[in-house]
């Protein structure tokens, strides 16, 4: 999986896609890092801060497994809503937690609900990644629905945006990543996709 992950993909020739998750770790992690490990894919998880301490195994495992570990804040706040030094101490916090479990320190940070601004990515101080695809898994916590969605909205360059703590959302990746390997897809990390392009500090980014 490691060696897997680990290797150099040129997303501007091949058709590559990332598969993100937002809010763990929880429950429901260690099942979808055992079927992403199965399907040798890596992917990009962005970490609440207040989970790390109940789950520091599976964020080291994440880091040992070659998936990417990025900072989503250690509350899950409405970032616009605070002062500039309320989001550095969520962004710091977070960095810190994550690195004392896993001996690596985020690159990349996704502001919660996509709330932010200028205000907010100066404070954030690091490449604000969004997304291109919405699956509204948290939504409808529905299995075949996040499948549908999951194989057949992502276009090449894509950033797919999923939640690892709910149930039917990690139930449905297995089908979502052999469908999205049969339909030619290379699935990377998301710092993988972006390889050969300078992300700017505070800059929001959607796709490749």
């Amino acid at each position: 999986m490691t060696a897997a992950a680990a290797k150099k993909v040129d997303c501007a020739k091949v058709k590559c896609v990332a598969l993100t998750f937002d809010d763990g770790p929880g429950k429901h992690t260690k099942r979808l890092l055992d079927d992403l490990r199965k399907a040798k894919v890596p992917a990009t998880f962005f970490i609440l801060g207040q989970n790390v301490g109940g789950n520091r195994a599976l964020v080291k495992r994440m880091a040992a497994e070659g998936h990417e570990l990025a900072n989503h804040t250690w509350s899950h706040p409405q970032l616009t809503q605070l002062s500039d030094a309320a989001v550095r101490s969520q962004i710091s916090r977070t960095n810190k937690a994550i690195k004392a479990a896993s001996g690596v320190t985020p690159r990349l940070m996704r502001p919660p609900y996509g709330a932010t601004n200028a205000r907010v990515g100066r404070a954030v101080g690091m490449p604000q990644i969004m997304w291109s695809v919405d699956t509204l898994d948290w939504k409808y916590r529905d299995v075949a629905r996040n499948v549908r969605v999951g194989v057949n909205t992502p276009r090449k360059g894509d950033i797919v945006l999923f939640h690892d703590i709910h149930s039917t959302t990690v139930a449905a990746i297995p089908k979502v990543v052999a469908g999205l390997k049969k339909r030619g897809f290379t699935l990377v990390t998301v710092s993988q996709l972006y390889a050969g392009k300078k992300l700017k500090p505070g800059g929001l980014y959607y796709k490749r």
